[in-house]
């Protein structure tokens, strides 16, 4: 072996001493060959570890170490140049990977380091979790508690029932010492305790409500916390000292309704405000958390809500309870209504009754007078007198139709009649006035109007005879034209009622009556009061012409009965006046029906002069009736027997060669009234063997009317009969017959 070139003189090899060294090297050899094994295996094993080429540096490193050991081994003895070469070359690549791999941790050791401190934050931001889950939890707690304080406050519309729940869940659910609610009172100046959690018999508290501490909380939405001296603080008191606890006081809003009635409405700057104060326990270092406040509010918003619930109950059972008052009194008003109507018509009933007896009279004899030789100022006077009576009669017949017309018990009697007629009548009627005037006429019939149409006629010749005679009687000079047409959609309609449009059918048409005078005019302001019972244009036409102002009240409901409409036209005072009147009527079914009406009805236009052994017996239980009756008969050519009761009646027509042809039957008789006396001598005689039966009455009602027919009698004649009204009865009822069947065809029976 060589000697080293030391500074040192040479010291001998000892065998102890080199083999412990060859001992140490193998064992350090093999534990360097076995760390990179369980670095390989720990890196097989871990997924996660992020360093795997620094444990590969590392493993190369290690295993390098060893293999400087391990050729080391040779190097105890005499040993080649090769094996000197080896190592040197294996501890060149030593240094170089050691150093690598100390660099490379002057890299990762900032990383590592770094871990750590993540690992520091995942723990806090673990424990801010935690301490969010504890809040998250008491929060779903609260949460529930809210819950069911809004279950319990809203299974109930009572006032009292809510507020006293609301402070009984708040104080456990918050673990409050006392709870308070303050309310308005009724002049709004003042708060006053209401309810308390802790307290029963607190007496009569109040604050004003402009107080500093009452204006800050009411200004703000959210739950303020107050100071615990403040007035509304209301505690149990407590022996010894203490420390009150934290206070916060909330808003209530509240719903003042007053039966619904819109102007009410309370303006939502001025809206009531109740004041809840919550108080935690004394001696406590509890704290109002952020989460109990928002729970307070919450709640108070839930409050509001159930109070204003309570509130529309009371109302409404306010409300309900004044209606049902209402209704009561409204149903004795109605029935004080309808037994008032029902005296009225009474009173109307029996005064027609007894007004039309006499005028009867009046008019029978002055019609039967106006027969005699007379001098021209005796003619006069009974003209005069027949005209009043006339006049009279109408306005009695215009205020019974009113009164049924107002209580609707007034209906259409529908019949078969020349249309054109109707308008010829009423022109006729009006001319001697026309002609005394100087006034000129004209009538236009369109062509294309039914000759025949099914309608009231008598309701028809009543409005087209009121509008022609207001036309006559406001028109001092000039014309008067009256146009009857079918009415078609290019006519005018009126203004006030532009969707007033009929149409024709099959079995109806609809008839336009235009009446133009160059009368007085109308303002246009007075227009609707014209169809206002009792009124007129202005005071002073009752003055100057006279009237009742119940002719175009009349006419508009008649022409309302026939589906029509009425208005009035006029440019101004003096610029005249149109009346325009548009009803419905029916047609005929079938042509050959037609013609059969249409040739009876030309049949019963020629009248009788000479009735020379037509037989007539007058039943009546009033003496001057049969003595006026008997005259008109008398002066007709009739024979005439008068009997005063229906027992008597019975008694002449019975006796053998008794065969009258006529029997004129007063209805309202005492012990048997007409209707029984046609019911008797129906059942006793067959009906070519009997007399025909004319109802005479002064009942002007339907009623009355249907009743004769049904019971089988052939015609009605309404008192008062002039003279001519007399022969045109008998003409139609000898000639064309009972009215009977025609009656009933009518009606559809």
């Amino acid at each position: 072996m060589e000697l080293c070139n030391c500074v040192e003189p040479a010291w001998p090899p000892d065998d102890l001493l080199m083999r412990y060294q060859y001992i140490s090297d193998f064992f350090i050899a093999l534990a360097y060959f076995s760390i990179p094994l369980e670095l390989i295996y720990f890196v097989k094993k871990s997924a996660i570890f992020p360093y795997r080429w620094v444990l590969v540096q590392f493993g190369a490193f290690i295993v390098l170490c060893g293999a400087t050991h391990f050729i080391n081994l040779w190097t105890f003895s005499a040993h080649t140049r090769a094996v000197a070469v080896i190592l040197t070359v294996a501890k060149i690549f030593t240094a170089v990977v050691s150093c690598a791999t100390a660099l490379m941790l002057v890299h990762i050791i900032p990383d590592l380091l770094s871990v750590k401190t993540r690992e520091l934050f995942l723990k806090n931001k673990a424990a801010e979790l935690d301490r969010e889950m504890g809040l998250i939890r008491t929060q779903e707690e609260t949460g529930r508690h809210v819950r069911m304080l809004t279950h319990e406050i809203r299974s109930t519309l009572d006032k009292n029932t809510i507020l006293k729940t609301t402070l009984v869940e708040l104080g456990k659910t918050l673990s409050l010492e006392e709870c308070n609610l303050w309310m308005p009172t009724k002049n709004g100046q003042e708060l006053q305790l209401s309810h308390t959690l802790r307290q029963t018999d607190f007496g009569l508290i109040t604050v004003p409500i402009h107080h500093t501490t009452i204006k800050q909380v009411f200004s703000s939405n959210r739950a303020v916390v107050i100071s615990p001296n403040s007035p509304v603080c209301i505690s149990r008191p407590r022996q010894g000292k203490y420390v009150i606890g934290d206070v916060v006081a909330v808003r209530v809003p509240l719903l003042y309704l007053t039966n619904f009635h819109p102007g009410d409405w309370p303006d939502s700057s001025n809206r009531p405000f109740a004041l809840m104060v919550l108080m935690l326990p004394s001696d406590s270092a509890r704290r109002w958390h952020v989460y109990e406040l928002e729970l307070v509010e919450v709640v108070a918003d839930q409050v509001a809500v159930a109070l204003s619930h309570a509130a529309i109950l009371e109302e409404t059972m306010q409300a309900r309870d004044l209606l049902m008052e209402q209704n009561v009194q409204l149903d004795m008003a109605r029935r004080e209504a309808e037994t008032a109507i029902c005296a009225r018509n009474d009173f109307l009933a029996v005064m027609n009754h007894e007004m039309r007896t006499p005028m009867h009279a009046i008019i029978a004899l002055s019609s039967l007078l106006q027969e005699t030789e007379l001098t021209p100022e005796q003619r006069s006077m009974v003209d005069t007198v027949l005209k009043s009576s006339n006049l009279l009669a109408t306005l009695i017949n215009d205020v019974l139709d009113l009164s049924r017309l107002e209580d609707g018990s007034l209906e259409l009697d529908m019949n078969t009649f020349k249309l054109p007629q109707i308008f010829i009548d009423v022109r006729n009627l009006v001319k001697p006035i026309t002609s005394l005037k100087k006034l000129q006429v004209s009538l236009t019939l369109a062509p294309g109007l039914p000759p025949i149409v099914v309608g009231d006629e008598k309701r028809l010749m009543q409005t087209a005879l009121n509008v022609v005679g207001n036309a006559v009687k406001f028109t001092k000079e000039g014309s008067i034209s009256i146009k009857v047409c079918l009415e078609k959609p290019e006519h005018t309609v009126d203004p006030l009622v532009p969707e007033f449009h009929p149409m024709q059918g099959e079995q109806h048409c609809y008839i336009r009556v235009e009446v133009r005078d160059t009368g007085v005019g109308l303002n246009p302001q007075d227009i609707p009061k014209l169809f206002n019972k009792f009124l007129q244009a202005d005071s002073t036409t009752t003055r100057n012409y006279g009237g009742t102002g119940l002719g175009l009240a009349i006419c508009k409901r008649f022409v309302n009965l026939m589906d029509g409409h009425i208005w009035v036209e006029s440019e101004g005072v003096g610029k005249g006046t149109v009346v325009t009147f548009v009803v419905k009527l029916g047609l005929p079914g079938h042509p050959n029906e037609l013609d059969r009406q249409s040739a009876t009805l030309q049949q019963s236009t020629h009248l009788r002069t000479d009735f020379s052994g037509v037989r007539v017996l007058v039943t009546d239980d009033n003496g001057v009736n049969r003595m006026v009756t008997r005259g008109l008969l008398m002066r007709l050519g009739c024979e005439v027997t008068v009997v005063s009761s229906g027992r008597e009646c019975l008694q002449v027509i019975s006796q053998p060669g008794q065969s009258f042809q006529v029997l004129l039957l007063d209805v309202c008789m005492p012990d048997m009234d007409g209707y029984e006396v046609a019911i008797r001598i129906q059942e006793k005689f067959a009906r070519h063997e009997r007399p025909l039966l004319v109802a005479l009455t002064a009942n002007t009602d339907m009623a009355t009317r249907e009743r004769c027919l049904s019971l089988g009698m052939d015609r009605v004649i309404l008192k008062p009969i002039s003279l001519e009204k007399m022969r045109i009865v008998l003409t139609e009822l000898l000639d064309v017959g009972s009215v009977n069947d025609n009656h009933w065809r009518a009606q559809g029976k």
